[in-house]
């Protein structure tokens, strides 16, 4: 007799979302094994801000996710477009070059809500407006950014201990400081079980199925250099220190179907005063995304992304990974006082680096050529002459330089209004885009394009979804919604 109906390996917001569906439809022994022990449980969802990216047609849909929202925020629906599922693929088509999944794809956009709703009553999580990430005060009153208006209440903290409540609560044995080191098949071929190392030592579990969500490879060094590239290798982390990889790994050794970019990252802009791991009680507050507002700088003194292209929650994957690609992986975003204002709160777990004049702020930063420094910031604010009476942070302005060899395409307002602002910025790695291939029931397939018996996988685990970029908030309802499957589908009576 096995031991367990279905095995959930990982212990973030998609493996928890598969084993509280698995035990919602009907599977009565579930079990998850957490690799890292309770201090740091919880994945990547920890370090999250826990904002959810899903598709409605009028705002007011989404009244019973945040029911006092009106008495918090004052015309709190004027401020909020629809956001249609044609808007949530199109983005995502936009961002990732029209290579996402278009199966995995069409399955996330089309089950966003319904997944987000799902999380809030049978996951029981805890919901609030997400102001200080995606909201812009205009003529005070929010103006937000399309299809962001929800997150988790106390961001990615609150998320990850609603969902480790609710799964206690349903009865759902959670073990930690469990590492799961290999996949067990009968002879037939079928996933049946997990083979664990703990305190105890080695030993196997059983199970009728198994569902893998632990993650990516993001924190493996060598993986990270192998498949991404040295500069990534070298990358700061930003999440957990415990994705290393071996769900990929177990999986590809009972040849499990790679599948997606694994030479593509999620790679946030975060502070470079930290160390190879951001800091677990910071959390998300390492990120560093208000420059559009402002220039970011690399060592030589240039400019190297169109900061403007589009709102920060639509670059901020690819330009981390831009910084990375700069001299010493680090950049320099400078501001002037009119934008200080504009800055996300989390900006002020650094102090920022103040001068009254270019030069004098240039003096102060590790700018190997300060000449040139200077010489960008001059030219940028003769090049940012172009309808700055539009000037709009709460949309794409046209606000413009013109003539650069790099031009900025929106907010690009002249830098004349010290005291300047410097802060520094590298590329925190966050996840992996790289992973297995799934079927719509999220079954992993092998390379013999057959769906592998008893095996699933959901979260950063699935690959095809994300290449070179990635719309923020779309992680986590990922996460949540084959998650849901994929314990829906390992509960079903032909499997457990």
């Amino acid at each position: 007799m096995s031991d367990y109906d279905v095995i959930v390996v990982g212990a973030g917001n998609a493996a928890l979302a598969a084993a509280v569906s698995a035990k919602e439809n009907g599977a009565d022994r579930v079990v998850v094994l957490e690799k890292a022990p309770r201090s740091m449980r919880g994945g990547n969802t920890h370090w999250s801000g826990g904002v959810l990216r899903f598709a409605f047609d009028d705002p007011r849909e989404i009244a019973p996710l945040v029911p006092d929202a009106e008495k918090q925020h004052e015309e709190f629906y004027a401020g909020i477009e629809p956001y249609t599922k044609a808007d949530y693929h199109g983005d995502l088509m936009r961002v990732t070059s029209g290579r996402t999944d278009p199966i995995l794809s069409r399955i996330l956009v089309d089950n966003s809500k319904d997944t987000v709703f799902w999380m809030k009553q049978v996951g029981c999580i805890e919901m609030e407006p997400a102001t200080t990430l995606s909201a812009v005060r205009k003529d005070n009153k929010l103006v937000w950014a399309r299809g962001l208006v929800v997150r988790a209440a106390h961001e990615g903290v609150g998320l990850s201990r609603s969902w480790f409540a609710t799964a206690e609560r349903m009865g759902i044995e959670i073990r930690y400081g469990s590492a799961v080191t290999e996949l067990l098949q009968d002879g037939r071929g079928r996933v049946n079980g997990v083979r664990l190392r703990d305190d105890a030592g080695m030993s196997d579990i059983l199970g009728h199925a198994v569902v893998l969500g632990c993650g990516g490879f993001e924190a493996n060094v060598q993986m990270r250099t192998q498949h991404i590239g040295p500069l990534v290798g070298a990358a700061k982390v930003r999440g957990t220190p415990h994705n290393q990889g071996d769900g990929l790994r177990m999986a590809m050794a009972i040849h499990a179907m790679p599948w997606g970019q694994w030479s593509g990252c999620h790679a946030t802009p975060i502070s470079a005063d930290w160390g190879d791991f951001a800091p677990r009680e910071l959390t998300d507050k390492s990120n560093r995304l208000s420059y559009i507002y402002g220039v970011m700088l690399n060592r030589q003194g240039k400019r190297f992304v169109d900061e403007g292209e589009d709102g920060a929650l639509f670059t901020y994957a690819k330009f981390g990974r831009a910084i990375l690609a700069q001299p010493g992986a680090k950049a320099w975003q400078i501001f002037d006082s009119r934008v200080l204002h504009l800055l996300e709160p989390r900006y002020s777990t650094s102090k920022p680096i103040i001068g009254n004049t270019f030069e004098e702020l240039l003096d102060q930063l590790d700018i190997d050529d300060k000449k040139t420094a200077l010489a960008t910031l001059k030219a940028f604010n003769d090049a940012a002459r172009i309808n700055e009476d539009k000037y709009d942070p709460s949309r794409k302005d046209g606000v413009r330089t013109e003539g650069l060899d790099l031009d900025k395409t929106n907010w690009a307002r002249r830098l004349d209004a010290p005291p300047y602002h410097a802060y520094s910025a590298t590329g925190g790695i966050t996840f992996t885009f790289g992973g297995l291939r799934v079927t719509e029931k999220a079954e992993v397939v092998g390379t013999d394009w057959r769906p592998i018996p008893g095996l699933f996988a959901c979260g950063e685990m699935i690959g095809g979804l994300f290449y070179d970029n990635y719309p923020a908030g779309t992680g986590l309802v990922s996460g949540a919604t084959f998650g849901r499957i994929a314990g829906r589908e390992a509960a079903r009576p032909g499997n457990t």
